[in-house]
């Protein structure tokens, strides 16, 4: 496990499983339909119960299909967090992933501090089934929490929660060879 503060704000990374996260909120590494088919969508929705997926079929007849980058929030039905922000992050290959990557983080942090939230819970987003390297995603991840920490913010807690030991070996070899956040 790692961790450094960002003024008041503490950035943990760690290997746990989200659905199990005590914190006011987790981020779901989602598609732009909001329909929870696999991974850590999947796991999420099984997990919180038919009440994510109801609200995320609401909010795509409502507002649509979300771009990469974006972000929708429903309750978290069972799951022991009050929300889940939903982050539709790229998948590699399809252009300007770095900055879709980035964007997406950033977004979940500024919907979090809208909601005037304490806690996030992050996974690495799009490095699973969408293909993102992993080493890469940790450094965006980094970069994004250590611009967006530099102004106020409600968030004190950020945890990046890795379902793998192979994984967390990636976040903390990136965040060691950059020197921490």
């Amino acid at each position: 496990m790692r961790s450094a503060r960002i003024g008041n704000t503490l950035i943990e990374i760690k290997q746990c499983d989200i659905t199990k996260e005590n914190v006011d909120v987790i981020v779901n590494a989602a598609n732009s339909h909001l329909a929870h088919g696999g991974g850590v969508a999947l796991a999420i929705s099984m997990a919180g119960g038919d009440v994510i997926d109801k609200e995320s079929r609401e909010y795509i007849q409502k507002h649509g299909p979300l771009n990469t980058g974006d972000v929708a929030v429903t309750s978290a039905g069972r799951l022991n967090t009050r929300f889940v922000i939903h982050a539709v992050g790229p998948v590699w290959g399809e252009g300007k992933e770095d900055e879709k990557l980035s964007r997406a983080f950033e977004n979940a942090l500024k919907k979090a501090d809208e909601l005037n939230l304490k806690s996030i819970t992050f996974p690495a987003i799009s490095s699973g089934i969408y293909g993102f390297p992993k080493d890469r995603c940790a450094r965006i991840f980094y970069e994004v929490v250590k611009r967006y920490f530099s102004r106020k913010s409600s968030i004190e807690l950020v945890r990046m929660c890795l379902y793998s030991k192979e994984e967390l070996e990636v976040f903390e070899r990136v965040f060691d060879s950059i020197g921490g956040i």
